[in-house]
This record gives structure tokens, sequence and C-alpha cells, in this order.
């Protein structure tokens, strides 16, 4: 595994919206782009939103099609970027493709900034604890699966301690979280115990919001988590903010201004709403003795 971001997640959206932008210059629709270049639709959208890897004769192609500027040659160095391979590419026969897009920019952040509802995120998640949420959740896969899935979810959890780049992590649970046994007495003893041992990071920041407080901005927002990007060369950051929200049936990736003032404003309050670092802890603590016992 490397000791920094990896993979080509960055560089296919970075190469989608510049091909979006060229498209719309030249006033083609999708539609009408897709018939030029023979392609469907889905494949076009599935390119300029970043979920695909793309030669660089197609990007040559299309850049003809758009009556782009004659030298391309930065786009098509940056589509030879987006066959890169991320570590988690070796479990490619149990992760799906929308993970494969969520782990190449969660590698890549320099912030995240986690409002839980119902379970602990990946990133702080134990062996056992993740064991118990795949084996739920994937009821018809065989063991050796389950494992590999398992493997995933702890192998992401490096990028916290990595050497260089590590990330600045804050997450705001809701307190169900922090009481429901996921796995059992035992099991969530030892989670409860974890995230005790993730606070002395200087990284990683938690807090818990409290049936107490009542109503918080979460309620309405549901559980997201926004990903921050650090800066390249010009001072810009190599991707605009984004938020992901996790469905059952699927996965949203917001990154429209609007967007992410809302769901910056509401992690705000949910953060500010939340036991300080000092009572969380106390908090923790009590919990997990509670489940010892």
């Amino acid at each position: 595994m490397t000791d920094g971001p990896t993979g080509s997640t960055v560089p296919r959206r970075q190469l989608g919206r510049h091909l979006r932008e060229l498209r719309n210059r030249s006033r083609l629709t999708v539609r009408t782009a897709a018939r030029e270049l023979e392609w469907s639709e889905t494949k076009l959208w599935r390119i300029e939103t970043g979920q695909t890897s793309l030669r660089s004769l197609d990007v040559e192609a299309m850049c003809r099609i758009y009556g782009a500027p004659p030298d391309v040659t930065a786009l098509m160095a940056l589509a030879k970027e987006t066959k890169a391979r991320g570590w988690w590419h070796s479990y490619g026969d149990v992760i799906r493709d929308s993970l494969d897009l969520y782990l190449g920019l969660e590698d890549a952040a320099s912030e995240l900034s986690w409002y839980t509802s119902e379970l602990v995120p990946g990133l702080l998640q134990t062996r056992d604890y993740a064991r118990a949420l795949i084996r739920a959740h994937y009821a018809q896969a065989s063991e050796e699966d389950i494992e590999r899935l398992v493997q995933v979810r702890i192998a992401r959890q490096s990028l916290l301690t990595r050497t260089t780049a590590a990330p600045i992590v804050r997450v705001a649970f809701n307190e169900a979280v922090l009481r429901r046994a996921v796995g059992g007495e035992e099991v969530m003893a030892g989670q409860l115990e974890r995230l005790i041992v993730m606070t002395k990071h200087p990284n990683v920041s938690l807090r818990v919001v409290p049936f107490e407080t009542g109503f918080h901005d979460g309620l309405l927002s549901g559980p997201f988590v926004m990903m921050r990007f650090p800066s390249a060369g010009d001072g810009r950051a190599i991707e605009p903010p984004t938020v992901y929200v996790d469905g059952f049936t699927g996965a949203l990736y917001l990154d429209k201004p609007e967007e992410i003032k809302r769901y910056a404003g509401a992690f705000d309050a949910i953060w500010s709403s939340a036991l300080n670092e000092a009572r969380t802890m106390g908090f923790l603590h009590g919990a997990a003795r509670e489940f010892r016992t």
C-alpha cells in the first residue's frame, strides 16, 4: 500500500470536467455528442462524471468533435493517468463500482467531515464491528468474500496514520450510533474502546450529539461526509469540495457551490450542538463500561 493518495478517481473527474466544459462551449447536447462519437449517452455521461477511464485516442476524438484547440497534449496525458490503479483495485472482485469512485476521493482528501446517525464510519470500525455489518448486508456472500470486504475496510484506515498527507477527520456521532450493540455487547465495547484510542491521533476529532440535545440539523440532513482536497501548485484545490451521501440503493456525489454551502452550514451547526471533546471522551468511556458489565 502506498503512503499517500493514489488511484485514478481524481484524474478521471478532472478530465471529465474539462471534456464537459469543451462540449458545453461547442453547444453540443449529450445526445448530439454521443451520436457524433458513435457512443451511448450513458457512456458519455460516465466519462463526464469521472466514473470510467479513457484512452488518449478517445480524448483526441472528443476534442476534434468539440472544436477544441489543436494542442490537447495535456488532456491526453491526463487520460493516461485515469488508468492508474489504487491499492483497492486488487479487491475489484468484491467491491462495487460506486465504492471504487468513493475510495479514490477518500484517499485523496485533505479533510473529511462526517455526520453519522446510525453506524460508526468505516474509517473508524474495528474488524469485528465491520465483519458484523458486512455479514448482515451481504447475507448470501461466502465467508471468503466477507473476509475480503472486511480487509478492504480495514486497509482504508491506514490513511489516518500515514506519514504524509494524513487527512483531518472530524466525526459527529448521533448518540444512537454508540448505544446500538452491533455484533453484540462485546464487539460494541471493543468498538467504543477503539474510538477512544483514535482520539489520541492529532488529526482525528470526535464529538457526540446526545439525545438530550433534541432537535439538531442532522435530523434534516441525514448522514453525510464532506470531503475537501489539497491545493495544487497554483493554490486551487485539486478537486472541488464534494459531499457523499450513501443511500440504500445508490450514492450521491454533490459538488455544486450551493449544495456545499448548505452541507457545510449543517455540519458546523451539528458540531456546535455536540458535546465538546472532553465530554465526548467521558461519554465514550461510560458507554464502553456499560457494554462490559
